[in-house]
């Protein structure tokens, strides 16, 4: 599978990581947000980088309800069912990974620079992060 586009799911890390999120839940969130903020890894590559993001869209889904953006079945069926009181907690990191996805020690900006959709993916991180707030 060969997935590309702006969208938080858009892409094969992020479309493979659903099925990751519907199993683990909250400890697959979690995770990813720990992996993109570890203070011992210098630079974040784009695939977890797209992990990251892909966990903010989730939690963001699960605060707001909004699953526009969630394009697996059982990730939806899985946020339908969170408990967001419980998922609350991961709003700070959520913001931090996506900060540090943004940052200029990131994989995904290089190489979202040169495509024609570059201002498009950052209006979606930004969307993300607007809805985390």
């Amino acid at each position: 599978m060969n997935v590309w586009g702006v969208g938080p799911f858009q892409n094969e890390a992020a479309a493979g990581y659903a099925a990751e999120i519907a199993q683990d839940g909250a400890y697959a969130l979690a995770e990813a947000f720990d992996v993109a903020l570890d203070p011992d890894n210098d630079y974040l590559e784009a695939e977890e980088g797209h992990r990251a993001v892909a966990a903010a869209e989730t939690l963001a889904a699960v605060l707001t309800g909004d699953t526009s953006a969630l394009t697996d079945a059982a990730l939806r069926a899985w946020v339908q069912n969170a408990d967001a009181a419980e998922l609350t907690h991961l709003r700070g990191h959520a913001m931090e990974a996506l900060e540090r996805v943004l940052g200029p020690d990131s994989e995904l900006p290089d190489l979202w620079e040169d495509s024609e959709d570059a201002d498009a993916w950052r209006e979606d991180i930004q969307r993300l992060r607007a809805a985390l707030s």
